[in-house]
């Protein structure tokens, strides 16, 4: 049996442009790194609209976390987190179900 290298070489310190780091001229890693991060927040704000929604509904049926989480077929931890939009702990696949199960299907509209 061959061994695994798992040695760690190289970190990317936090906020740090990855593309400068892969070695793309400093124009285009800017450019890169920019709409990464755009992407990256279009991505955090859905998250955060899905969350909305479902903490509203649980809040207008006056649920317990708990209960929450028995209709939405999820622990009450992640109930928790949704109502607390920690946006990193879910898909938005994820958030999209546990709306459809509450009654509230989401729709795609494209601006």
């Amino acid at each position: 049996m061959s061994k695994v290298d798992t040695q760690v070489r190289h970190v990317t310190k936090p906020g740090a442009n990855i593309f400068t780091e892969l070695g793309f001229a400093a124009d285009e890693a800017r450019r890169y790194h920019d709409e990464s991060q755009a992407l990256v927040g279009q991505t955090l704000a859905l998250k955060a609209q899905l969350m909305d929604e479902l903490a509203t509904w649980i809040e207008a049926h006056h649920l317990k976390q708990a209960e929450a989480a028995e209709i939405l077929h999820v622990t009450r931890p992640r109930v928790s987190d949704v109502v607390n939009k920690k946006t990193a702990k879910f898909t938005i696949d994820t958030l999209v179900e546990m709306l459809a199960r509450v009654g509230k299907p989401v729709r795609l509209v494209v601006g």
